[in-house]
């Protein structure tokens, strides 16, 4: 990324508004997704892990594609040419992203088939060609087409008479040629490659030994572990079955992408959970395509009929040197290889939560948040033995009269799900809100929604126009003839699967202002309040923007008075330009400034007399970054505040978000400490350059590594 103005040096002829002191958001989340490719890349990482990296960063592509370029489409469909705060408009915002695309998926595909393809064989999984089988590896596979995958398949001839057909999002298939023997004349068809059977065919054990005059046998280190090839292979060398009595000429694979976001005009929805589940009718049609992937060696004039049958530019095709789909190879994940991994790591039980009596002992768990505030940190601490614990625990507790919280992202079997349900059954008052309109999650949501209605929790779904992406749960006990409430405040999704991928922070606590802010929060959520103002709380769209602001200034106030001004802020994007601004002249006033970011960055870092105060890093790892810490010195009398919230427009203006500051002492310098460790990262972490690149840091000669994510298991352990 570059820009062809430099910044001016005097901050008085500065005009922050301009756009070249803005990256372009959907470059800044390709250089994301570019050091997930990174992972995959570095020798460092076991194999396998490398293979998982492969496998996110095709997802999280496929992912940009159905949603940001999407977008960005449907901006230029619609004519519209408002600026970026970059300065780009739609047009230009696409065709610098594929640009960039086409740059990532070519370096992708040439590591792939070049450096991890030839490190499987050394290990003894080979990933093969069809033409790498010997004649009885071929005889085999001949039976098993015929036996588990010719029935499946479905040719589909296009002419006058055969109309081209759908094809549907994210499907890998065949385009074939075939030549009539009679008339010589060429026809075309198309082979979808089904998704319902496994994407890479294993050969038995008895018939994994390569012929040994082949070029890529060798001697692993260790025996065999597995030997297959891909299924499209398969189908590719067996048309003739499909086709019989015509002449097969060649066929070429490609892959459709199609717009995948729903739109709900929720003011004119007289039932969200209808129209939601409308939506998602249409998005399994499909959207339109925007992005069609190419073998390489495809003629130019199928490219051509595809294009004008799908309805896309040249711009929208992507030539691939290798295999499409690569997001399956996180398949290989599950081969038991354990020296391939990553080391496992279990989850730590906190020790205060150790001396509990049992998973259902909901007096003393809560007499022990009602002595202090403690945090727990995933994945390096349990969340079952946690925040499942907790909420289980309320749903047993006869003194509990009274739980709500609310759902983003859930899974369908969750502990969380079944103590929601026990709870009604118990008597208890339960609410829980739903948010419907989670991205990807909407159909899973909406089954959570009815399985608790029928259960009989009070289930809401929002509010018009808002989504609801806070993570909160309340609970309301009776205690010697009082009500005292108890909270947990996180910043990660009540999702036991994810908190074992996902590094998040949550806070327990009994405060009476917290349990009464979430008390007026929920009466906002599920009734008519019109609640301005909370006591401690910090809750989008009501005083997020305002309150960051006003912590901002005092650390200019700080250093305007003549003292030192601080901030450190984690979050997983930073998108707002008018948050940006404020960070910029925090920086002019001298305030350091550090910023831990894992994905979009739109700020520029260390521009003189604009960001020279600033540094941003970023760090990728095993687990996913995804906690937000702010810190903010304020004249040596730390404000600490953690929640679900990111610097985005969308977060601060369009999302009910909490956050909620730390007023335990202890707690707060706990957090202090793991942003401490974050920035002193030597093995995980990416410096930001003025320009939007990143370098990974290293180790200086004679140092040791220093991971975050290392140090915290370890400290986790102790």
């Amino acid at each position: 990324m570059t820009f062809s103005k430099s910044p001016p040096t005097h901050s008085s002829d500065i005009d922050l508004a301009d756009p070249q002191y803005y990256l372009s958001r959907e470059l800044t989340w390709l250089e994301f997704n570019d050091r997930v490719l990174h992972e995959a890349m570095d020798q460092r990482t076991p194999l396998l892990e490398r293979l998982k990296f492969m496998g996110i960063f095709s997802s999280n592509l496929d992912e940009f594609f159905m949603v940001r370029i999407a977008a960005i489409k449907q901006q230029i469909e619609a004519k519209v040419s408002q600026l970026t705060p970059d300065g780009r408009t739609p047009t230009e915002q696409l065709a610098v992203a594929s640009d960039r695309v086409q740059q990532l998926i070519t370096q992708q595909h040439q590591h792939f088939e070049t450096v991890l393809r030839p490190a499987m064989i050394e290990q003894g999984i080979y990933l093969l060609d069809y033409y790498d089988l010997n004649q009885e590896q071929c005889n085999y596979l001949q039976t098993y087409f015929e036996e588990q995958i010719f029935p499946v398949l479905t040719p589909l001839a296009v002419d006058p008479g055969h109309p081209f057909p759908y094809i549907s999002n994210l499907s890998l298939n065949l385009a074939v040629v075939i030549k009539h023997p009679d008339t010589g004349e060429e026809l075309f068809a198309r082979v979808k490659v089904p998704k319902v059977l496994p994407r890479f065919i294993v050969l038995p054990k008895d018939l994994q030994v390569i012929d040994p005059t082949h070029p890529l046998q060798s001697q692993p280190e260790h025996s065999q572990i597995w030997t297959g090839i891909p299924l499209e292979q398969l189908i590719a060398h067996n048309l003739e079955s499909l086709f019989p009595g015509m002449n097969i000429q060649d066929c070429y694979t490609f892959r459709v992408t199609r717009n995948a976001d729903i739109s709900v005009a929720e003011d004119e929805a007289d039932d969200l959970l209808l129209a939601i589940e409308h939506g998602l009718r249409k998005r399994r049609k499909g959207g339109s395509p925007v992005r069609i992937e190419v073998d390489y060696t495809m003629p130019k004039q199928i490219r051509r009929m595809l294009q004008e049958e799908l309805e896309v530019t040249a711009q929208d095709i992507y030539e691939v040197h290798g295999m499409l789909g690569l997001g399956d190879v996180m398949s290989f994940l599950s081969l038991p290889v354990p020296e391939l991994k990553d080391p496992p790591w279990n989850a730590i039980v906190p020790a205060s939560l150790r001396r509990l009596k049992s998973t259902e002992d909901g007096g003393n768990f809560f007499s022990l948040i009602a002595k202090q505030d403690f945090l727990v940190h995933h994945p390096y601490q349990s969340f079952s033995d946690t925040v499942e614990r907790f909420i289980t625990c309320a749903a047993n507790d006869a003194k509990v009269l009274a739980i709500k919280m609310t759902l983003y992202r859930t899974t369908g079997d969750s502990h969380i799900l079944k103590a929601l349900i026990k709870a009604a059954e118990n008597g208890k008052q339960v609410s829980v809100l739903i948010e419907l309109k989670a991205r990807f999650d909407e159909q899973n949501n909406i089954n959570l929604a009815r399985k608790l209605e029928q259960a009989g929790v009070h289930v809401v779904y929002g509010l018009v126009g808002l989504k609801t992406h806070t993570k909160v749960v309340l609970v309301v006990r009776r205690e010697d003839e009082k009500i005292r409430r108890y909270v947990h405040i996180g910043t990660g999704n009540y999702n036991a699967k994810t908190s074992k991928l996902y590094t998040d922070v949550g806070l327990f606590s009994c405060r009476p202002e917290l349990g009464a802010d979430l008390t007026d929060l929920f009466n906002y959520l599920t009734g008519y309040s019109q609640q301005r103002s909370y006591r401690k709380l910090v809750v989008s769209p009501v005083n997020t923007r305002e309150s960051f602001n006003q912590l901002i200034q005092q650390e200019i106030d700080h250093c305007q008075a003549g003292k030192s001004g601080r901030i450190v802020a984690k979050m997983n994007a930073l998108v707002d330009p008018r948050m940006i601004a404020n960070l910029y002249r925090a920086s002019q006033a001298g305030v350091s400034i550090d910023l831990i970011i894992r994905g979009m960055c739109c700020l520029r870092p260390g521009l003189p007399g604009v960001s020279e105060n600033i540094r941003v890093i970023s760090i990728i790892g095993r687990f996913l970054e995804h906690s937000r810490i702010y810190y903010f010195n304020n004249g040596g009398d730390a404000k600490v505040l953690i929640g679900s919230a990111d610097w985005m427009t969308r977060n601060l203006d369009r999302r009910v978000e909490v956050i909620t500051p730390i007023e335990d002492l202890e707690i707060s310098k706990d957090l202090q400490e793991i942003l401490g460790i974050m920035l002193a990262d030597n093995r995980q972490a990416w410096d930001m350059q003025s320009d939007g690149s990143y370098q990974q840091r290293r180790p200086q000669y004679g140092t040791d590594e220093e991971s975050t994510q290392q140090i915290l298991m370890e400290m986790a352990g102790n």
